[in-house]
Order: C-alpha cells, then sequence, then structure tokens
C-alpha cells in the first residue's frame, strides 16, 4: 500500500506537470531572467555549469563529434553549432521532484543503510539522467530540424525526469529498501 502512495504521488505530479506545462514554458525565460539577478546563481554557472559541459564533451569526443567549451559566454560548440548552456539547464527541476518524491518514499519503516543506498541511486540516476537529456538535446540540434530540439527541450525532458522517478521507485522498493525488523525485547524471569 505504501509503494502505490508513492507511484499515486508521482503520476500525480505528472499530470500537474501535463497541466502547467504551457505556463512554465511561457514564462520559464522571464524567470529565468529573474533569479540571474539573483548573485545564489553565480557559484552554479562559474564551477558546475562548465564541470559539466565537460563532461558532455568527454562523452561526445570518442563518437567524433567536435566539441568546445568557451566558459567566457557559456557556449558549448559541437561540430561547429554554438550553443548557450546555463544553469537552468542543469535539471535543477528535477532534483525538486526526485527530493519531494524522497518525503513521500522513505516513510516507513526502512533500515537506515537502505535508505542511504536509494538515496545514492536517486542522486546519481537523476544527475546521470540530466547529463543525458542535455546530451540528447545537443543531438537534436546537431543532427534535426530545431523544432524537434524545441519540443524535447521545452515539452518531453520533463517527461524523462517521471520515466526515472518510477523506475527509480519500483527498482528501490523491489531490490534495495528493507524494512527494519522489529526489536524484540527478552524479559528474564525469575524462578
Amino acid at each position: 500500500m505504501k509503494q502505490k502512495k508513492v507511484f499515486i504521488y508521482i503520476l500525480a505530479g505528472f499530470s500537474l506537470v501535463l497541466v502547467s506545462l504551457p505556463f512554465v514554458v511561457s514564462v520559464n525565460e522571464l524567470l529565468t531572467k529573474i533569479i540571474e539577478r539573483n548573485i545564489a546563481y553565480i557559484w552554479i554557472q562559474d564551477y558546475i555549469v562548465p564541470l559539466e559541459a565537460k563532461m558532455m564533451g568527454a562523452i561526445l569526443i570518442p563518437f567524433g563529434y567536435e566539441y568546445g567549451f568557451a566558459p567566457a559566454n557559456s557556449s558549448i560548440v559541437v561540430n561547429g553549432l554554438s550553443m548557450g548552456i546555463t544553469w537552468n539547464c542543469l535539471g535543477w527541476q528535477s532534483f525538486l521532484l526526485l527530493f519531494v518524491s524522497l518525503v513521500v518514499g522513505f516513510r516507513g519503516k526502512y533500515t537506515k543503510i537502505s535508505i542511504l543506498e536509494s538515496l545514492g541511486i536517486g542522486i546519481l540516476g537523476t544527475f546521470w539522467l540530466n547529463i543525458l537529456r542535455m546530451l540528447f538535446t545537443i543531438l537534436l540540434a546537431v543532427h534535426a530540424p530545431p523544432f524537434f530540439r524545441i519540443i524535447f527541450h521545452d515539452y518531453l525532458a520533463a517527461g524523462t525526469t517521471l520515466i526515472w522517478l518510477f523506475f527509480f521507485w519500483w527498482f528501490s522498493y523491489s531490490f534495495v529498501l528493507e524494512e527494519r525488523k522489529p526489536i524484540v525485547q527478552v524479559k528474564a524471569i525469575k524462578v
């Protein structure tokens, strides 16, 4: 019953994302500009964006793609096509959805070690999902008309996170999370 509740919450979240997607897409640029006026994002832009951009390059180069990153303007260049990458591209929305699902999913009597294992899988999986999502967007930009990249980037990328969360919770409940065994107290009887 507990596991079913988590999947219901994820499905409800997916429904909310789908309903709000047109609104979010239309105001996303405005929200990005507002947040970029705040100094807190600069650390992510200066340190995390270049690191993830280099990781994407390390994945693309062995497949024969020409790759470069210009830290000054946060642009990646793949096969001569320049694309901007910002802190907003890194998938903070995916991590937000993951952490909301963790609040619901870890309710119960699970061992601490199995919770830590699931947490590690969730964080690493979400991180790599975001890297692969950005790579797929780049490959669409390089190989397909702009329409496909825009549709994936603006609309379908959110669906990949929800598919990941369904898989993550199924895997965690099936193979990782272990329920704590109740502690049995033995009373000594005097004879």
